[in-house]
């Protein structure tokens, strides 16, 4: 199926504000029984499984190597030897050499998918803005609409800077090209304050966001955006961190092993996590990308730590302290993040030279699903994902505080909350953060303490993009990045794909991002 480009869903996003069009030509629904769009934003019954229809195609995009991607080419992940060997346009997402192109595949299946949902999320709300039933029921669908749009387009922004704007008015005023910054950070901004007033507090369906996730959201957006955008504010972020920490729906579970327990999901640590299970169609993958192939036809490919080896921790990432990377003596995160011996039962793998090298090398452990052991394939793998819980807004609130003036209170955050718990709930003192630690100390720590916490969760090439240190920190520390020698400056945005200039009249040659030519 050959990708679309935002002008293209663009253009249905106004057939369908016309009222003019069957709802089948949108939503792929059977044509011989599909109602006008008319009659199915009329009716409230009809747009609630357009709505989980959102959902469903948004926790998708956490799936399988394609789930992957936006983790590929920092310090703390990167592509296996094979896959670097194998793959050239996906290898160029760590190597930053002339595969990092605007007509790279990879990148434009993550962009395609991306501008179709926020499209279809825009048409929601477009929808129910025009809706008239029950304002309380509406009220709440609109709320999950927005936020949906709000968090893809602020992926968008992030990593690849001005986007346009998929909203009826902007459209209508500015066109489908790539709008200022202030303006995109506007419609997200909009759009999560919406959730956050119509959004309830809980729900009974975990796939649901509540109220606490758009505050959480609100928070990083204030906290990571563009400072030339002028809307990166630390104390705004600080108070939207405060309402998440303050509510009493969501509290830190004692033991961090508890998160990423098969058997354990949704705990109250988790503001919100994408919900897969291991019985197809609702399994992810992901440890199918993340394991060793080494073990992958170890008891029939019943071995729950097999895989093909897509992306692995960096040595950064899998070091200790002494060796030069992040971990401490006695950090119990670093047993439950990262995979270091690969004996299976009586079975001792051994290196295959004509792979890739890396095999046996520590690999990401944080999604092996042991309810798949010696029962079904590692394919089947469905742990849940997280995508925002508690210990990371109390990082980000902490970094707001430093940011502020109050790097003590900061300070006292990590201790208290983060790493405490990281030695048990009895944290030596040898391991305490002095809290005479100047601000700039502080900001060195705190990346290296959110990756310890949140190491493969899909936050660190935000947490570098925000921080300035992108193109040092990937430079030093991811082993491909550094053996090109490619990456500069302007890597630090992804290219504009190819098909999108050819394309979209409101795009030409010129709106290209600095540094990428035009292939």
């Amino acid at each position: 199926m050959k990708n679309k480009t935002i002008i293209q869903y663009a253009g249905v996003l106004l057939l369908l504000s016309a009222l003019t069009v069957s709802c089948s030509d949108f939503f792929d629904n059977d044509p011989k029984t599909a109602l006008t769009k008319e009659q199915t934003y009329a009716e409230l019954d009809n747009i609630e499984p357009l709505i989980a229809g959102l959902y469903g195609s948004w926790r998708d995009l956490r799936k399988d190597r394609e789930g992957l991607v936006f983790q590929f080419g920092t310090d703390e992940a990167q592509q296996g030897a094979y896959q670097i060997r194998t793959e050239d346009d996906q290898g160029g997402l760590d190597k930053y050499n002339s595969f990092l192109s605007p007509s790279n595949n990879a990148l434009t299946q993550q962009w395609d998918k991306r501008w179709k949902l926020v499209t279809e999320s825009a048409g929601v709300v477009n929808a129910l803005e025009i809706n008239d039933q029950d304002p309380g029921r509406k009220n709440g669908l609109l709320g999950q609409a927005c936020f949906i749009r709000a968090a893809l387009n602020f992926e968008l922004v992030q990593y690849w800077g001005e986007i346009p704007v998929i909203d009826d008015a902007i459209i209508a005023e500015y066109g489908l090209g790539r709008q200022p910054l202030e303006i995109v950070y506007g419609l997200i901004i909009s759009d999560l304050e919406r959730a956050e007033e119509f959004l309830p507090e809980t729900q009974e369906d975990p796939s649901k966001v509540r109220k606490g996730v758009a505050q959480a959201l609100l928070g990083k957006v204030y906290l990571s955006a563009h400072t030339e955008s002028g809307i990166r504010d630390y104390a705004k972020a600080a108070g939207y961190f405060e309402k998440v920490i303050n509510s009493p729906y969501y509290e830190l579970v004692s033991d961090y092993a508890q998160l990423f327990d098969a058997y354990t999901s949704n705990t109250s640590e988790s503001i919100y996590e994408f919900q897969f299970n291991n019985v197809s169609p609702d399994h992810n993958q992901i440890q199918w990308q993340t394991g060793s192939r080494l073990l992958a036809d170890v008891e029939n490919g019943y071995c729950y730590f097999g895989g093909y080896d897509l992306i692995l921790p960096t040595a950064y990432c899998h070091q200790s302290i002494e060796e030069g990377g992040i971990w401490e003596e006695g950090d119990l995160r670093r047993a439950e993040s990262i995979r270091y011996d690969f004996t299976y039962g009586d079975y001792i793998p051994e290196l295959n030279e004509s792979w890739g090298g890396d095999e046996l090398d520590p690999h990401i452990k944080k999604y092996e699903d042991i309810r798949n052991d010696k029962v079904n394939s590692f394919y089947y793998c469905g742990k849940n994902a997280h995508y925002l819980r508690l210990a990371d807004i109390y990082l980000c609130y902490a970094e707001c505080l430093n940011e502020t003036g109050n790097t003590v209170g900061a300070v006292n955050i990590v201790n208290d909350h983060i790493r405490n718990r990281a030695w048990g709930g009895n944290l030596p003192a040898d391991k305490k953060w002095n809290t005479v630690m100047s601000q700039d100390d502080f900001r060195k720590n705190i990346l290296d303490e959110r990756m310890r916490e949140l190491a493969f969760e899909g936050w660190r090439r935000m947490d570098l993009i925000r921080t300035g240190n992108f193109v040092s920190y990937v430079k030093a520390k991811n082993k491909w990045a550094k053996e090109s020698n490619t990456i500069q400056d302007f890597h630090v945005r992804y290219p504009i794909p190819l098909n999108e200039i050819k394309q979209n009249e409101d795009i030409d040659e010129t709106d290209q991002n600095p540094g990428y030519k035009l292939n």
